[in-house]
């Protein structure tokens, strides 16, 4: 844009400005006007017959602006508006107003040329137009060692005549009046059509129409001067002369771009094929891995089950199985997909291709968010099938809790009603009936306690109606069965306790002493309990501590055994005084106790345990103190290995971390030393096993705490298996810079440079920079970014560049291949499109047998299969469109 700019306002704006300026001074001649006027008509022409017309009437012919649009139309190659076919003025204004416009859209500003002076015949401003579009479409494409248009053209033509006698080219009018500077100019390319020794400085004449005669013969470029008017001209016009030398120079230089065009266009295509397999692998296995997620969808969202235990146990197997076998070859196809997408990614980068865009629907993120999906159904399914287990086995839970309270409750209300219903206390003794009346109002206390129970059966009843319960009409039945048996038992306790209130009056004889021993019996008898539990009882510990602290216990409780001899002894002593006086005085039933169910032989039995189990507890405390004292030393061997092993690791670590930042020599020496700490971690290995061993007998002896050192097994594995990863994707980095680099052919200082930018904005040193710390790094590279709206669009497609994928960061490997680029020459559609044009003739379209002539064969015929029909003026049978296919190539594109 800066050089279409430069020649516009060089040639293009200023050219109504400098005739008036030469007219002011006297130094217009008006030779040249009409020297312009024929050059300009001849060299339309000369691109007007590809169409099938031409011009008489420079002045006249371009006043509606048909013809004018259609000369746009051939020199460029693209398709204008549709014209206006009416014959009004203003129809012809809104015509020459479209052609102006599309120059405009080229780059070249017309100042003082409006449709209004085309459209009334004005022979200067027509004149400045078509000078303009020369600029435009013939010369500005010149380039020789980056000079303008101008300076490039006249240094082409001093180099080609420089070895010539009597040529000393230093302009486009003097330098061209004798005819040699032409007839030079084809001799250098075409030795074979004119004999230049045999031409006279002093015949210019004859030169001239030499010359002219040769190229419009031989060259296909028609007379554009008059030989009469260049001789009698005493300064010929410039213009004119820079028109006619122009289609010399285009007319040469095809011939030698051939062969660099087919060869620019081979590579290309080269590329471009290699591309293209490695989309259509990314596309065929994404709409594999996208098929299948579509297809398992369904059975993680269904959520139909049979209401039964063992179908959704089977379900959450079959779940099982879906993540052990089916899913993980998925996940590895997943990793597959992204590492392919990342590695096409790069070489569309080195080759200056643009970012691979995947079909709609299989975008990594669109795959992405499908893996996520499908993460999240199998989330959702699993925690429906634990909470269906759940809610299942809470039903079957209930329903063995009602049948085994129900069970119970029946099993202690059997015989109930008739014991209660019995007149036996009619026929006791005094002490008899006073036993009676005891053992009811514990029967009372008993049925109290059992309230509790027939509640709770009503309550787990009442539960499996609300959860729907298969069998709610047996459990509501068997419920009601024992809601009117516990009324009757009500009525019938309170009928017998009236019975016995009646006869209270009956003395007592041995109760005081039974009494006393369901007192004392009791609490001895629950401590005989606990304590024989606590001495069977089994114990984990995990430190010598909590072993010692059960020893002391252990023994503080063998202090406490004489005392609780002398209660047992005391307890024994009232059942003998009971069997004294039931003997003393032959009391039938004297010995039953009514108070307890408790017997002397059940304490002398459980007191008889105790004394025997106190020595099997001091054994066992014993073995575990050995135990935990081997696990000790287990832990004191594991931690001395591990605070070794820990730190040497952290070191590593940090050594390949200072390699990856780029400051510590060439990238080969960095390579070279990142493969060196990959031997030395390799020769380490070892140690790690050696460790492993050591963490198996910690494992197997059940230690799960260790105090002498902060470094678990589990801590060492990941920091062993990061280190490994570190240096694989350090080595990966370095290799990846060095291809960029020679393949670039950038110096190891720049890449310095580029590494130590990117490093000083790298705060964090974390291998990214956000958008802002890029446009920083930019900056102190010397590039320069805009403050203003215009800087700011600027730095958003260059971020568009580096960081494609939208992620919010910039990572060094896109740095380092933007400013690559920025400092190295690449193809370009452009290029490719003028290599195109060279093979065919400078026609906008290519036919298959020039492809096949030009290019090796399966390039012609990859160029042939893709390029599209072309749908332009002035097309012959299998005409091609070359300017589309090379487009394609650098934009976006379904290749």
């Amino acid at each position: 844009m800066m050089m279409e700019n430069g020649l516009s306002m060089e040639y293009g704006d200023g050219y109504m400005e400098q005739e008036e300026e030469w007219e002011r001074e006297g130094l217009l001649d008006p030779a040249w006007e009409k020297q312009q006027k024929k050059t300009f008509t001849a060299w339309c022409n000369s691109h007007l017959r590809k169409a099938g017309t031409a011009i008489d009437n420079i002045e006249e012919d371009f006043r509606n602006g048909l013809k004018l649009m259609l000369l746009l139309e051939v020199i460029s190659g693209e398709t204008l508006p549709k014209p206006d076919r009416g014959k009004m003025r203003f129809h012809k204004i809104a015509n020459v107003n479209k052609a102006l416009d599309f120059i405009a859209s080229k780059g070249v500003h017309l100042v003082s040329i409006g449709a209004e002076e085309i459209v009334d015949g004005n022979l200067k401003m027509t004149l400045g137009m078509i000078w303009t579009i020369i600029l435009r479409f013939a010369i500005q494409d010149i380039s020789v060692e980056e000079m303008t248009a101008k300076e490039g053209l006249l240094l082409w033509c001093q180099r080609k005549t420089a070895p010539y006698k009597n040529v000393n080219v230093q302009n486009f009018h003097l330098s061209f009046k004798d005819g040699l500077a032409f007839c030079a100019l084809i001799h250098r390319h075409r030795p074979d059509l004119i004999d230049y020794a045999k031409l006279s400085k002093d015949n210019p004449l004859e030169n001239l129409n030499t010359a002219f005669d040769v190229a419009e013969k031989y060259l296909d470029i028609p007379r554009m001067l008059d030989p009469d008017d260049l001789i009698n001209t005493p300064k010929p016009d410039e213009r004119a002369i820079m028109t006619y030398v122009s289609c010399y120079y285009h007319a040469f230089q095809g011939a030698q771009q051939a062969e660099t065009a087919a060869n620019r266009i081979c590579k290309v295509l080269k590329v471009n094929q290699e591309n293209e397999r490695l989309m259509e692998e990314y596309e065929r296995l994404a709409s594999d891995l996208l098929e299948w997620i579509r297809r398992t969808m369904p059975w993680l969202n269904s959520r139909q089950a049979d209401n039964s235990l063992a179908g959704v146990q089977k379900k959450l197997e079959e779940y099982r199985t879906y993540r052990r076998k089916h899913k993980p070859p998925r996940v590895e196809q997943k990793a597959k997909l992204e590492t392919n997408f990342n590695t096409l990614q790069t070489k569309l980068r080195l080759s200056n291709r643009p970012a691979y865009l995947p079909t709609e629907g299989k975008t990594v993120s669109d795959i992405s968010n499908s893996w996520k999906g499908l993460e999240l159904a199998e989330k959702a399914f699993e925690e429906w099938l634990l909470a269906e287990t759940m809610r299942l086995e809470r039903l079957e839970h209930l329903a063995q809790k009602f049948k085994h309270k129900a069970d119970a409750h029946e099993d202690w209300t059997r015989g109930k009603e008739e014991m209660l219903q019995s007149q036996d206390f009619r026929q006791c003794k005094l002490n008899e009936l006073k036993a009676l009346k005891k053992k009811h109002e514990a029967f009372e206390s008993d049925l109290a306690a059992h309230q509790d129970r027939v509640e709770q059966i009503a309550a787990i009843a009442q539960e499996l109606n609300t959860l729907e319960y298969h069998d709610c009409v047996s459990v509501n039945a068997r419920c009601q069965r024992i809601c009117d048996q516990w009324d009757r038992l009500g009525a019938l306790t309170q009928r017998r306790r009236t019975a016995l209130d009646e006869a209270e009056r009956i003395l007592e004889k041995i109760d005081i002493l039974h009494l006393e021993f369901a007192k004392r019996a009791a609490p001895f008898n629950n401590w005989l309990d606990g304590t024989r539990e606590d001495l069977v009882d089994m114990f984990i510990v995990h430190t010598m501590e909590e072993i010692q602290g059960l020893i002391q216990a252990h023994d503080q409780f063998k202090a406490t055994l004489g005392e609780a001899d002398k209660e047992f002894n005391l307890i024994v002593n009232l059942v003998r005084e009971v069997e004294s006086i039931v003997k003393q005085h032959q009391i039938p039933g004297g010995l039953e106790n009514p108070y307890t169910t408790l017997t002397a032989n059940d304490m002398t039995r459980k007191w008889s345990d105790v004394r025997q189990l106190v020595p099997q507890r001091d054994q066992t405390l014993a073995n575990e103190l050995r135990k935990q004292q081997n696990n000790e030393m287990l832990r004191r061997q594991f931690a001395e290995k591990a605070n070794i092993v820990g730190p040497w690791i952290e070191r590593q670590m940090d050594a390949v971390t200072a390699i990856g930042m780029g400051l510590q020599g060439s990238l080969e020496d960095q390579l070279h030393r990142l493969k060196e700490y990959e031997q030395a971690v390799y020769a380490y290995k070892p140690n790690i096993e050696e460790l492993e061993k050591i963490h198996q007998a910690v494992q197997e002896s059940m230690i799960f705490e260790n105090r002498y050192t902060n470094y678990t097994m589990e801590t060492l594995r990941v920091g062993w298996e990061q280190l490994l990863t570190s240096i694989n994707r350090n080595i990966n980095e370095v290799e990846n810079q060095i291809l960029t680099r020679d393949s670039k052919g950038i110096s190891q200082e720049q890449l310095n440079e580029f590494r130590s930018s990117f490093n000083h904005f790298d705060k964090n040193r974390t291998g990214r920079l956000s958008p802002e710390e890029f446009k920083s790094c930019l900056v102190s590279l010397g590039y320069s970014i805009g403050k203003d709206r215009q800087g700011d669009l600027d730095f958003q497609r260059i971020l568009a560049v580096v960081d494609p994928n939208n992620t919010g960061y910039v990572h060094f490997d896109a740095f380092l291949d933007f400013m690559t680029r920025e400092s190295t020459d690449t193809d370009t559609a452009e290029q490719v499109i003028d290599s195109f044009r060279i093979l065919a003739a400078d026609k906008p379209y290519i036919l298959p047998d020039e492809l096949r002539r030009e290019l090796p064969p399966d390039q012609a015929e990859y160029c042939i299969q893709r390029m599209p029909p072309y749908k332009g003026p002035n097309g012959v049978p299998g005409a091609l469109d070359y300017m589309s296919f090379s487009t394609a190539l650098y934009g976006e594109t379904d290749l």
